[in-house]
């Protein structure tokens, strides 16, 4: 699971809303030719940024190389059901990170080109967000 090893705080403040506007890091294509560009903001779950990993990786095989350009280092609380009002923050429940538009989710170097778009379009429909294919040639 994708998780951090060390934090400085292990709880964090919510943050009072998304941040809005466009990416402005981690907006070209340094390792792979094709990448899966963010289009809306969110806030990305560990284990949907691990689906769609999955999914590249089911997809790919031996046939490519994937690199994930986003982490999820935001911790995530929940108190558990039926507990009253009160008695401080409840416990971690998952790790997110923020997806802002424009942002390079996942990168794919293959020489198939196929087989990439495929692969970044079955990872596109794991996550909940509206995601765009990207080439190398095209930026």
């Amino acid at each position: 699971m994708l998780q951090p090893a060390k934090l400085k705080h292990r709880k964090w403040m919510k943050g009072k809303r998304l941040k809005k506007g466009i990416a402005t890091s981690n907006i070209d294509l340094n390792f792979g030719n094709y990448g899966l560009k963010s289009l809306e903001n969110k806030y990305l779950k560990n284990t949907q940024i691990e689906a769609g990993l999955k999914e590249i990786k089911r997809i790919l095989g031996k046939k490519g190389r994937v690199w994930l350009k986003i982490f999820p280092y935001l911790s995530r609380t929940k108190k558990p059901e039926g507990v009253r009002m009160g008695g401080g923050k409840g416990d971690i429940d998952h790790y997110a990170t923020l997806v802002r538009p424009g942002t390079i989710i996942f990168e794919i170097e293959t020489h198939n080109d196929d087989l990439a778009k495929e692969a970044l379009k079955s990872a596109g429909c794991k996550l909940p967000i509206k995601t765009k294919i990207i080439h190398k040639d095209e930026i």
